[in-house]
């Protein structure tokens, strides 16, 4: 990868006889956000806060990873990691892994709603705080699920992207370029953020069809992949086979890696240039893809997504953010999107070769209100990036 590593950080090791800290029982005074129910830690040490995500090490999980480690030694504290692969099993048994370990506080990227049923309830039987990334559960769909959230008192929040806006944008960069045959590749079926996501790609072809009649678009069924290259590149390969006038192929995400294998499988057909992909979750030689023409455009660049999450739960363990239950909070975080080699080159800049945040704003963001870190969080842009690398 291109991304270089700032940070080795050894903040996940932990020294079991000194460093364990029972879920949410260290020494302290009472934090309001649960009736005076869980002390507060005040040495930052003490704090560690774990991180049940899908990968660390693919393409987009270990850009999540280098931000995170780099927040947590500016913050001085700990961080644990569990890879649960979004296997829902795995998923439900990270959270009571992390729980085990000592984490006061947990960030979770889960793969369905069904999931944060057994995540809330086991945070709040150790009181643990939980906060999703990349996640919201949806009000509407899952409303029961929802309702938990909200009145639990250890869950903090979501931190997520508008992947209905995602997906019609996608989309229309490809009707931009003149594609009509669309192929999708989803992950997982039940996934919440796939399921935005595929509402925008069929609403920005339903728009597209209905203001251009005599020019319609096609979308085809999505083929899942899960989040290997090899489920990419089968699921590419499926849809070429059954569509000969295939023009372009959207692998909705999963981490970088079903891209990966969609891009290599249509390289493998010689019909690069020929099929547009465009996509989520950036890849390290983005650049030059979009340059030799294996990409058309990709959003992304939300690799920091996680930090906020990371940041409402150290506040809540420090007892700064307190008054949980009855209320639902989520901050929205912006995509990035490029369609071109030189949109990459700045991206690259402020992204890929540094991160965007210096550790002395990582510790000032840590003391910002709620609302504050909301609107933080909302401002990340690559000219934001700029403008505060140039003071």
């Amino acid at each position: 990868m291109k991304i270089k590593r700032l940070v080795k950080s050894a903040l996940g090791i932990v020294l079991a006889a000194s460093m364990l800290v029972g879920c949410g029982a260290t020494g302290g005074a009472a934090g309001g956000a649960t009736g005076g129910t869980t002390p507060t830690v005040t040495d930052d040490s003490q704090i560690k806060i774990g991180v049940s995500i899908w990968s660390s090490t693919d393409v987009l999980g270990s850009q999540c990873k280098l931000i995170l480690d780099e927040a947590a030694k500016a913050l001085g504290v700990q961080v644990q990691y569990v890879d649960q692969g979004h296997v829902s099993e795995k998923v439900t048994a990270s959270v009571e892994q992390l729980c085990a370990a000592g984490c006061q506080g947990i960030i979770i990227c889960n793969s369905s709603d069904t999931e944060m049923t057994s995540a809330i309830k086991t945070c709040n039987d150790n009181q643990v705080y939980l906060a999703q990334f990349f996640r919201i559960i949806n009000e509407q769909n899952s409303a029961d699920i929802y309702k938990a959230a909200t009145d639990s008192p250890y869950y903090v929040g979501a931190v997520h992207e508008n992947e209905v806006e995602n997906g019609e944008k996608l989309v229309q960069i490809l009707l931009d370029k003149g594609d009509r045959n669309i192929g999708l590749i989803g992950w997982e079926q039940g996934d919440a953020t796939w399921l935005g996501r595929y509402e925008g790609y069929q609403s920005g072809v339903e728009k597209w069809n209905k203001e251009h009649s005599d020019d319609p678009a096609t979308l085809s069924e999505p083929q899942y992949a899960g989040t290997t290259s090899e489920g990419g590149a089968k699921a590419a390969n499926a849809l070429m086979q059954a569509d000969a006038n295939l023009d372009a192929i959207i692998p909705a995400g999963g981490g970088g890696d079903p891209l990966q294998g969609a891009v290599s499988a249509i390289q493998a057909a010689g019909k690069t240039g020929d099929i547009d992909v465009v996509s989520t979750d950036f890849l390290p030689d983005l650049g030059e893809r979009l340059a030799d023409g294996s990409m058309a455009g990709e959003s992304g660049g939300h690799y920091c997504d996680p930090l906020f999450a990371f940041m409402m739960v150290y506040n809540a363990i420090k007892g700064n953010y307190t008054g949980f239950e009855g209320k639902f909070n989520e901050i929205k975080f912006p995509y990035l999107y490029v369609s071109s080699e030189d949109d990459y080159k700045s991206y690259e800049t402020y992204f890929v070769d540094q991160l965007p945040y210096t550790d002395d704003e990582l510790v000032e963001m840590s003391k910002l209100s709620f609302d504050d870190l909301a609107k933080k969080a909302a401002e990340l842009s690559i000219e934001d990036a700029a403008a505060r690398s140039g003071k």
